[in-house]
């Protein structure tokens, strides 16, 4: 294997162009200049919110423009930053966007004290009698309903003013995930050496070579492990940060707060993790197969990835990948199928892992810019869903910004992989009726399996763990590194059942995961899944107006009703069990597909 090219060596057109967020480095610098100039300001209108509808629109006005331009600078940073972790150039332009974000965010912390002060009848008054409170009307209404979790103005300003500290934990991490963590090279089977990166693991874990497999695995955690008590001390801190907030803002727990805030009730949750444990008979199906078809006497979890069809790759150039995402997403129609096509011819993509470059990928932009994709590419099936299920993210966002302004231009977390995931749904229903050879099919059947596996069950997993260790600090009981490997040792053991075997270094595996970091965010990822599949069946089955509904009502609404009620008016109510249960029934499906394809072959 080649090794990892330097950021100096990528084909400019093989990597997103932010000269259309600032021209340049001295662009950034003027924009912050002028940002600071922002700063005082809000001396203009604080303690005048309830004077009159016009004193709290003007508030609420200039509280906006801070941050379009404050999200700007910040979407700029991070995206230099992100290019090579290393560069300390950008490191520091990261480090001022946020702290200057930090800045504001304390200046403002009055705003949600003195809007509490409004007696809601005011409030109501306030909003009919001016037209342009129009566009604040929900966030208002939104506002107002947490009225008993808004403290005082100087409390408020304390709680912003250690926003910054809070979050060290989540910086340390990723600093040291990204920028300082490397690993030993690894040998294959026949004794050839290859570079190990976070973009390489999982390649190597899809490898038939499984020395190659073991080698990556152990290496991975063997260097996680090292750092086991310190990564404990992280998680922990970030944990902690969690139930202060939650106790100090009087919410029951940290996950009553983070649910409360996308207005999703604790039942959603507790019914996904119910719902998924009771299908886990199904995984244990899976996997008993795997090891079967592996022929494996002792099946690890580095046995969980390489594709079952031994005799079969899936290879896929970039621009193979791009063509067939464009086709799948044909029954999306033109208006869809054409925001795609911008990103492609436009560099909203940086397609090529680098040195330095942020692992895995994301969509990322914001109001007033155009979106942006991070990819580590290589050449296989996966890098396709990948890409796919990025432009889902991207085409969400491009339709929301232009459709809403920018209070509400931007989409609840709990809704945020519904149009991914339904992209990846459109893609696999493609590839299935286009493809001729069955072993292509069969390979493609077990890339959705595993998918699955990966979204919902591996993710509900993740979730429990979540749930487990904020409860364990609630309870006021320590995270060790001991207790956090034991508690996801007994997970994961649980989840994949008798045929895998739970080796030394699997104990490891949460210390890498970012996601961890996020406060309840896992979850979204199962119920997301469960929703897209609703929806693209939806829309292969009924067409137009399924494609009317979810572009119009979902893919526009950005944040303008509750996610629940968003998702409702798009064709999917979450507050049932239902959504899960049809896509635990979709794994059952392609489950029994897999084995029938397995035998006909045979």
């Amino acid at each position: 294997m080649t090794e990892i090219m330097k950021r100096s060596e990528q084909k400019i057109e093989n990597t997103w162009d932010l000269t259309t967020i600032y021209k340049d480095d001295q662009a950034f610098e003027a924009a912050f200049e002028k940002l600071q100039g922002y700063l005082g300001k809000e001396n203009s209108v604080q303690g005048t919110l309830g004077q009159s509808s016009e004193a709290l629109l003007n508030a609420l006005l200039l509280d906006a423009e801070i941050d379009e331009q404050l999200n700007k600078l910040y979407v700029y940073a991070h995206l230099k930053h992100d290019e090579d972790t290393t560069n300390p150039t950008y490191t520091a332009f990261e480090a001022r966007a946020a702290s200057l974000a930090n800045e504001f965010s304390a200046r403002w912390s009055f705003m949600l004290p003195e809007l509490m002060q409004i007696d809601e009848a005011t409030l109501k008054s306030f909003i009919e009698e001016n037209k342009g409170l129009a566009r604040f009307k929900f966030d208002l209404e939104r506002i107002n309903k947490k009225r008993e979790h808004v403290l005082s103005d100087k409390e408020e300003k304390i709680l912003a003013q250690a926003g910054e500290a809070l979050s060290a934990s989540s910086n340390t991490f990723s600093m040291f995930n990204n920028a300082d963590l490397t690993f030993e090279s690894i040998q294959d089977k026949e004794g050839n050496t290859h570079p190990l990166s976070h973009g390489s693991y999982i390649q190597y874990l899809e490898s038939n070579d499984r020395t190659l497999r073991k080698n990556a695995y152990e290496s991975m955690y063997r260097e996680y492990g090292k750092f086991n008590n310190t990564l404990s001390q992280t998680l922990s801190g970030k944990v902690k940060a969690s139930v202060f907030s939650s106790k100090v803002r009087n919410y029951h727990s940290a996950r009553h707060q983070a649910l409360s805030n996308n207005d999703i009730p604790e039942s959603v949750y507790d019914n996904l993790v119910k719902t998924v444990n009771d299908h886990l008979p199904l995984l244990h199906r899976y996997t008993e197969l795997r090891k079967s078809l592996l022929q494996l006497d002792d099946m690890k979890m580095y046995d969980m990835y390489t594709p079952l069809v031994q005799d079969e790759t899936f290879e896929m150039s970039y621009e193979e990948a791009k063509q067939w995402m464009l086709d799948s997403l044909k029954p999306m129609g033109e208006s869809y199928v054409n925001v795609v096509k911008e990103g492609l011819n436009n560099r909203w993509v940086d397609v090529y892992e680098n040195k330095g470059k942020r692992s895995g990928a994301y969509s990322s932009g914001t109001y007033g810019t155009n979106p942006f994709i991070l990819m580590n590419w290589t050449d296989n099936v996966n890098n396709l869903f990948t890409l796919t299920h990025e432009f889902g993210h991207s085409v969400h966002s491009y339709f929301s910004r232009e459709n809403q302004p920018s209070n509400m231009a931007g989409y609840s977390i709990f809704v945020a992989e519904v149009a991914s995931t339904c992209n990846e749904a459109l893609l696999a229903h493609h590839m299935m009726n286009t493809l001729t050879d069955e072993k292509k099919k069969l390979y493609l059947l077990n890339y959705q399996l595993d998918g699955f596996r990966g979204t919902v069950f591996r993710q509900t997993m993740f979730a429990e763990f979540e749930h487990i260790i904020h409860t364990l600090v609630e309870n006021n009981e320590p995270l060790t590194a001991e207790r956090l490997n034991k508690e996801y040792a007994a997970l994961n053991q649980k989840y994949y059942g008798e045929a895998v075997e739970t080796d030394e270094w699997i104990q490891y595996e949460w210390s890498r995961i970012p996601h961890f970091y996020y406060n309840y965010y896992v979850y979204q990822y199962a119920t997301g899944y469960s929703a897209a599949y609703a929806l693209s069946s939806q829309i292969l089955n009924e067409g137009a107006p399924a494609v009317e509904r979810y572009i119009n009502h979902f893919l526009k609404a950005g944040s303008s009703d509750y996610p629940i009620e968003v998702l409702k008016a798009a064709g999917v109510d979450m507050t049932s069990p239902e959504p899960i249960e049809k896509a635990c029934k979709v794994f059952e499906e392609r489950l029994n597909e897999f084995e029938a394809l397995i035998k006909k072959l045979k």
